[in-house]
């Protein structure tokens, strides 16, 4: 208990004084803070700011519920509430129509430039985007009588036609009306690409075929509708349209989603909080595997050998010991802590060997597999050096030894291996765990 206090005692006296640094060095042009925060009120932040810059506006928020002072925030020279909120408004609509600006230069190089052209989109019920949108020629949709109604899909002979640079298609995971040339729409991108034309889609997070039961058990809704993985990983680029769940929830609520007469029976099922946190945290991991892979392909192009720990990724060395088993599972909980990729790796240098000892080998394998690890057989001279390279060309930033209590020339060729791979490994981090005597 007195730790914590003298830690938040500490750690207000260093924001205290980092804010007054920062304030008499960059001259902000407005500073938003809460009106009460732990350690540090708004007031002291607003003080500090107005003493270092006087010309400096300082906004500071508070809920609606709560109960402020008003002539004593005048004292301490502080506007009125009212006069704060216009103040606000207008920096952010400028900032709104700066950003809007942004897109729609980037829509005229796009259109001029690339030569861009709308292949298909689904109803913009955004006006913004609408009004974005109609910026760009869009190509006539394809009209297909099913069952006695009309419905409109992409017209792929249309655009091969047009043959643009650039083309727009939403809805990557749509399933087309029978009667279309494709059964999905992913396939039509797959022809505008084999044509030369490159293509800008959309998708959402559910809709990724690997990642669609995770959103069944999270949300109990089954996605019928689905991308398999491997046509993401045909992109150059992804990107990821990031909204928190409290965002989108508002725009659904505005109807910039679904129609307003769905929107409350969505926001009580699959969009509920939880679940958007959820599905949030699943599309930033999406994200973030495809980035390591484009890092993993430059740094293998480029020959880069030195690890750049941008993730973390461990190797456990196991034998066909059964007691390999407990480094497997130090070695899965330490990948779990530290949300680390995780190899379990075998060296064969003797050929085919003892049959039980195969079998308690591949049992080993199957236990790593089942914590989660990745099992890789190599076949090399010696361990050190076959280890040493499987490090390199995988990234690997820690790696796991067992050691038993060795004596004589036993305990002399482990450490020369240790040794050796040392010599020959990128910079990496070694942990050597004891297990018990054979």
């Amino acid at each position: 208990m007195i730790r914590s206090k003298i830690w938040s005692l500490l750690g207000s006296a260093l924001l205290l004084l980092g804010l007054q640094t920062a304030a008499e060095a960059a001259p902000f042009r407005i500073i938003i803070t809460e009106l009460e925060t732990p350690g540090v009120s708004g007031w002291d932040v607003a003080r500090i700011v107005k003493t270092a810059r006087p010309e400096t506006s300082v906004v500071l928020v508070t809920g609606w519920g709560d109960r402020v002072d008003i002539d004593a925030a005048r004292r301490r020279g502080v506007r009125s509430g009212r006069r704060a909120i216009l103040d606000i408004r207008e920096e952010l609509q400028g900032r709104l129509a700066q950003l809007r600006d942004e897109a729609e230069t980037e829509l005229a190089r796009m259109s001029h430039e690339a030569e861009s052209r709308i292949a298909a989109l689904t109803a913009a019920r955004d006006r913004a985007i609408a009004e974005l949108a109609a910026k760009l020629e869009t190509v006539p949709r394809r009209k297909i009588d099913y069952k006695g109604t009309i419905f409109e899909e992409m017209d792929i002979d249309a655009v091969l036609a047009r043959k643009p640079q650039v083309a727009l298609v939403d809805e990557l995971a749509h399933t087309n009306i029978p009667g279309s040339r494709h059964r999905k729409r992913y396939e039509d991108v797959l022809e505008l690409l084999d044509a030369k034309i490159d293509v800008l889609s959309t998708v959402n997070i559910q809709h990724i075929e690997s990642i669609a039961p995770t959103v069944r058990a999270i949300t109990g809704v089954s996605v019928r509708e689905t991308v398999p993985d491997w046509v993401l990983q045909l992109g150059e680029e992804t990107v990821m349209v990031d909204l928190t769940p409290e965002a989108l929830q508002n725009r659904m609520k505005r109807g910039d989603v679904y129609g307003k007469e769905k929107v409350d029976q969505a926001l009580k099922n699959f969009f509920r909080r939880g679940n958007l946190i959820a599905l949030r945290e699943l599309a930033l991991r999406q994200v973030a595997e495809q980035v390591d892979r484009s890092l993993s392909s430059y740094m293998d192009e480029k020959d880069i050998r030195e690890n750049w720990n941008v993730r973390e990724r461990i190797a456990v060395c196991i034998s066909s010991n059964p007691k390999a088993q407990y480094l497997v599972a130090r070695a899965a909980r330490l990948a779990r802590r530290m949300d680390a990729e995780l190899y379990a790796i075998h060296v064969d240098v003797d050929g085919d060997g003892d049959p039980q000892a195969e079998k308690a080998l591949v049992a080993n394998l199957q236990f790593a597999e089942s914590l989660g690890a990745k099992p890789v057989r190599l076949k090399g001279d010696n361990i050190a050096d076959t280890t040493a390279r499987f490090v390199r060309e995988k990234h690997v930033t820690q790696v796991i030894f067992g050691r038993s209590a060795l004596e004589g020339l036993r305990k002399l060729l482990y450490l020369n291996a240790i040794n050796r791979f040392l010599r020959d490994a990128p910079a990496v981090d070694v942990h050597i765990v004891t297990q018990e005597p054979d």
